[in-house]
Parts: C-alpha cells; sequence; structure tokens
C-alpha cells in the first residue's frame, strides 16, 4: 500500500510507551539517571502533581482488602485520550503516573457525562467555576487550580471519584451507541487532521515533481521510500523508547530527567546519522546496480544528496515530540504541522516552478522543513509550555545509552518490518518500466491519503476501549469497539466510493502524463475495493491493542504480508504478466485475510478475560 512515505509506522510505534512504562529496562535506565542526576535535580514533586494523582488515580482491585486507593493497579478514566499510546492496554502504576492539568480536567468531565447519563449524578450539577483575582501561581491543594484565571473547587473532584468508584463496583455504568459515537468521531478528528498535515510533507514534493514529468515522479517515488526505509523509519523506530523513558521520568516527579532522556536520544540518533548520511550520499551508485532505470536512480541519488541536510533536523524532531507528548502536551506538534505543511507546499512551489530550479527544488524544501520543524517545537515549549522539563545541555547525557537503544532496538525492528514489506512493491514496480513506476508512485500516495482517516479513527477506538477495559466495565467496551468497527465500515466504504468514482480525475492531480493517468485509472478500482478491508484490519489492530493483545495484530500482519501477499504479488506480477495490477492483487487479499481473521478473533475472544489480565498487569507493575 505504500505505506513507507506514510507515518503511520512512526505514530503507531509512538504510541506504545505511555501505557507500556512498567518495563525493567526502562527501570534500569531511569534508576541509574536518577542516581546520577540527584544532585543537580533535587525533588521535583510538586503539591499540584501531589493533587493530581490524588483525583485521578484509583484502584480497580476490588477483590482486595486492603484500601482502595492505597493499589498499585489502577486505571485512567473512560474516554481519557492521548496520542501517545498505539498498545493500549492498561496503565502503569499509580506511584508513577501524574496527569497534567488539561488531562484531568478533560478526564473528569467526561467521567461527569457517563455518571449523568446513568442517573448516578444529576446533569444539572456543573463544577463550581468562581472567578478569583489571585495569581495564577497561588494555588494549593485545598483551593484547587487556577486555569485560566478560575479556581476550581477540589470537593467536586472528590464527589465525582466517590460517586464513580460506587457505580463501578455497584455495577450502574453503561453506555450508548449514540456517546461512543461522539467520543471516539471527537478525539478521532484532530488526530485526522495531524496525520494529514504530516503526511502532506511527502505529498507536497511528489505533487509537484509529478507534473515535472514521469521521470521525476518515479524518481521522487523512489527517493523517498530509500530515504524511510534507511532514514525515516530507523529514526521513527529508535525514537520509541522515549515513549517509555520519558514517560517513567515524568511520572516519577523528576522532571527534568525528560529533558535528559531526550538529550540522550539526539544525540545518540545524531550519532546514527553519520552512517545514514555516508548511505545516502552514495546512494545513486547503489540504485544504479538495483534498479534499472538509470535516469530514475541518479535523479533519486540527487533527492537524498539534498535531503541529507534536513536529517539531523528530523531526528530532533523525532525526539522532541516525545518530550512534549510526555507532559501531556499532545498539540504541540499539531500546532508545528500547522504551519510547516503549508510553508512546505509554498517551497515546493516557490523553488520548483518560480525559481526554476526543477527537481532539485523540492529535497530543497524538505530539508529546510525538516530543519524548522524542531526550530518551532523548541519556540512552543520556550515561550508557552514544556519548558519545566528541561535543564539546559549536560553531559550527563552522554552517558547510560544501553538500556535506551535495547529499549529502542524492538521499535526498529517493528517500524522497518512493516516499511520493507510495502516498499519492496514499489521497488519491484521499477523493473517493469518507468511508467508503471510513476503509477505506483502515485497509487500508493493515494492509498496512503485514504489511510489518513480509519488509522486515526482506530487510535481513538483502541484508547477508548482500553479505558473501558481498565475500567472493569466490560459491557460498555464491548460497544465501544461495536461502533468503531461501525465507523471503519462507514470510512471504508466512503474511501471505496471516493476513489472508484473519481479514478479519471484524481490521477491528473499528480501528473499531466496521459500514460500514467491511464494506468493509474486501470489499477485505482481494485485500490478503491480493498479500503474496506483496509479501514476494517486499522480498527481490529486498534481494538486488539484495546484489551491488550495487540501481538496478535502483529502476528497476523506478518504472516499476511510476507507469507501470503509478497509470493502473490510477484507470483501475479512476473509470471502471470499481472504487471501493476499484479502487485497490488497481493496487498487487496492480504488485507481481506487480516480483516476476516482479526474479525473472528474478536468475536471469540473473553473481554472478561482481558479484564483480568490487565488487573494482574497492574498488580504486577
Amino acid at each position: 500500500m505504500g505505506r513507507g512515505n506514510n507515518p503511520r509506522s512512526a505514530e503507531e510505534q509512538a504510541l506504545h510507551g505511555g501505557f507500556l512504562s512498567s518495563s525493567p529496562l526502562a527501570e534500569a535506565a531511569i534508576a541509574r539517571d536518577l542516581e546520577n542526576y540527584a544532585d543537580d535535580e533535587g525533588s521535583m514533586i510538586t503539591t499540584d502533581d501531589e493533587a493530581s494523582e490524588t483525583s485521578t488515580i484509583r484502584a480497580i482491585n476490588s477483590q482486595s482488602g486492603t484500601n482502595p486507593h492505597s493499589l498499585a493497579g489502577s486505571y485512567r478514566r473512560p474516554s481519557f485520550f492521548t496520542t501517545v499510546s498505539h498498545a493500549t492496554v492498561v496503565p502503569y502504576t499509580a506511584e508513577r503516573e501524574r496527569l497534567t492539568r488539561r488531562e484531568r480536567e478533560r478526564a473528569i468531565e467526561d467521567e461527569r457525562d457517563l455518571l449523568s447519563d446513568n442517573n448516578v449524578m444529576d446533569a444539572r450539577l456543573k463544577r463550581r467555576v468562581t472567578p478569583t483575582s489571585a495569581p495564577s501561581g497561588e494555588t494549593t491543594a485545598l483551593l484547587g487550580d487556577h486555569v485560566g484565571g478560575r479556581e476550581y473547587n477540589a470537593t467536586d473532584d472528590e464527589e465525582v471519584d466517590r460517586k464513580w468508584e460506587e457505580a463501578v463496583a455497584a455495577g450502574l455504568i453503561h453506555t450508548t451507541w449514540r456517546r461512543e459515537a461522539q467520543v471516539i468521531g471527537k478525539n478521532a478528528a484532530p488526530l485526522m487532521v495531524t496525520f494529514l498535515l504530516q503526511y502532506s510533507l511527502t505529498v507536497a514534493s511528489i505533487f509537484t515533481l509529478g507534473h515535472l514529468g514521469k521521470k521525476e515522479l518515479g524518481a521522487v517515488s523512489l527517493a523517498s521510500m530509500t530515504a524511510n526505509i534507511t532514514g525515516y523509519a530507523v529514526y521513527q523506530g529508535l525514537a520509541t523508547s522515549l515513549d517509555t523513558l520519558c514517560a517513567q521520568a515524568y511520572g516519577s516527579g523528576r522532571k527534568k530527567l525528560v529533558g535528559l532522556q531526550m538529550q540522550k536520544m539526539v544525540f545518540f540518533l545524531c550519532t546514527i546519522t553519520i552512517p545514514i548520511a555516508v548511505l545516502w550520499f552514495f546512494a545513486d551508485r547503489i540504485l544504479m546496480k538495483i534498479v534499472p532505470e538509470k535516469d530514475v536512480a541518479a535523479l533519486a541519488g540527487l533527492y537524498l544528496k539534498v535531503v541529507i541536510l534536513g536529517a539531523p533536523g528530523y531526528a530532533c524532531f523525532e525526539s522532541g515530540k516525545r518530550y512534549v507528548q510526555a507532559q501531556g502536551l499532545f498539540s504541540a506538534s499539531l500546532y508545528v504541522l500547522l504551519i510547516c505543511a503549508p510553508l512546505n507546499a509554498f517551497m515546493n512551489w516557490l523553488f520548483v516552478w518560480k525559481f526554476q530550479w526543477g527537481f532539485v527544488g523540492a529535497p530543497i524544501a524538505v530539508a529546510i522543513t525538516d530543519n524548522l520543524m524542531p526550530l518551532f517545537l523548541f519556540l512552543y515549549v520556550y515561550f508557552i509550555d514544556g519548558a519545566e522539563c528541561w535543564s539546559g545541555l549536560t553531559s550527563k547525557a552522554l552517558r547510560n545509552w544501553g538500556p535506551m537503544i535495547r529499549l529502542a532496538l524492538p521499535g526498529l525492528v517493528m517500524v522497518e518490518a512493516e516499511c520493507l514489506a510495502f516498499e519492496v512493491l514499489t521497488l519491484a514496480s521499477s523493473y517493469l518500466g518507468t511508467t508503471p513506476l510513476a503509477a505506483q508512485s502515485v497509487l500508493s500516495t493515494i492509498a496512503s491519503i485514504m489511510f489518513q482517516v480509519p488509522f486515526p479513527l482506530s487510535i481513538s477506538g483502541s484508547t477508548r476501549v482500553a479505558n473501558l477495559i481498565g475500567a472493569t466495565l466490560v459491557g460498555p467496551a464491548k460497544i465501544s469497539a461495536k461502533v468503531t468497527m461501525g465507523y471503519a465500515v462507514i470510512v471504508g466504504l466512503l474511501n471505496m466510493l471516493l476513489l472508484s468514482s473519481l479514478r479519471s480525475y484524481i490521477p491528473r492531480l499528480f501528473t499531466p502524463e496521459e500514460e500514467v493517468i491511464e494506468l493509474v485509472a486501470q489499477v485505482l478500482p481494485l485500490c478503491a475495493a480493498f479500503q474496506l478491508f483496509d479501514a476494517l484490519a486499522a480498527n481490529c489492530n486498534g481494538i486488539l491493542r484495546g484489551i491488550g493483545r495487540q501481538e496478535i495484530g502483529g502476528y497476523v500482519q506478518l504472516f499476511c504480508y510476507y507469507a501470503v501477499a509478497m509470493p502473490i504479488s510477484f507470483g501475479t506480477t512476473f509470471g502471470l504478466g499481472w504487471d501493476l495490477l499484479g502487485l497490488w492483487s497481493g496487498v487487496a487479499i492480504a488485507l481481506l485475510l487480516v480483516s476476516v481473521i482479526e474479525v473472528i478473533f474478536l468475536i471469540r475472544t473473553d473481554w472478561d478475560r482481558s479484564v483480568q489480565d490487565a488487573l494482574q498487569r497492574n498488580a504486577m507493575a
């Protein structure tokens, strides 16, 4: 499906960290950093942090005879949503977890809504808000929080806590399809915008260069594929260890360690950049030995030589994203992309067409954008929010890399496995000629754009299901899963209708070459046909993550991609002579199998056991 130029893998892996932070490797790394950093750091646990934890963390192991508020097994409130956790099992222990003020306020309101829906709390009872003239810094646990010049009474939150615990224990909490549709849709919408903006960084180059000719279109596809497999996916995969390390550092109350962990990753990724830069610099020679189209390989090599200049910036941005996300600042990256995505598109037009720099203008725009993203993220942290976790540059960031690297390697393997599976198809298309390679570039871009709708939806559904499972609410979790799959069917059918009805018009947005347009129009109905399977597979994976069985999705996908898609694609393409249509037939069948197998598993799975497994994980954490 051409996932290689797609931020999917990065985000999927980025979402692993927040809820899996009880890794022994991470604990060892944090413990050593705490020991080394103790003299500089001091105690970072503030009264506000303690109030946050008291207000938002509760135990769920009702079978224990101890005080439920003292138990380690805790859960986030239902519908608490984050863009940081993909494998959303049950969160880490209470003494490690502290939600930000914004997270706490949103979570409390979500919980209050469920209580009022189930007639446990009067819907008209709203949180008491009174104006205050006191400085925002004069905040105590007794008075509550000052947010935007308003004073919140913590007693109301404690009342919600008490009623929630009683209602859950009594089995009074139920939900409806309408409520779940509202929550999942509301949470998915901003993610869709973020994903589309991030993917537009690649699409801008493809749109721009595609109008230069089919050779340039094929070259940018080949270059983007190579850059992703050998560079960007490496950065994305390795940076996933920060999802665990930064989350634990922030949750422990040692907030300055969040900045330390980020510095360590930045230095590590910059070290990794050296061999990546060497590989990209000589990529034209390597690609010429692999790709039969020498002119295309030479242009792709030129693209890679230029984007070397943006590689350090991309590495810094990947690390910086985890730094702000660990603090609950999930919108920071969105704000950066809202600036950089349009700017990137403008620079592509400016350099390629206005300044008439031709093909080389696109990678120059990409390199500049890659360096601007960490700069804007730094400005956000410095002037708006997130600076509390930064203590300045330190030589301590050059030590204790071992646990971080060992945590990072699994993420690297998982990201590379999926990217390689789909990008091999792009490489294979180069053996069919320049026109099929250009058409493959267009098809993979279209499919990836379409995927930016169901995948954010799967993240929203995953988080909702996970939080309801964590709250021991099996019935509502099942309803939420059904709503998620209903959304998936709707999205898949809409994507299918859009691509099939506009199959003769969409290719013209990418290229004026009639041969390419005709070939894309021939294959696009097949791409349209599997949009439903793609949406179902993505959201099945999301639900599996929500119930803590994400390994099932991993095994199924690896089997279907490598054991099914690859042999069918190569057999039909080169054995039966189906050309580009054959390449995509294997993908379509594989996605159909993924969705069928995972749907059957979800139907037959024991959801009560998922709750018990979650309780056990929390007890062992």
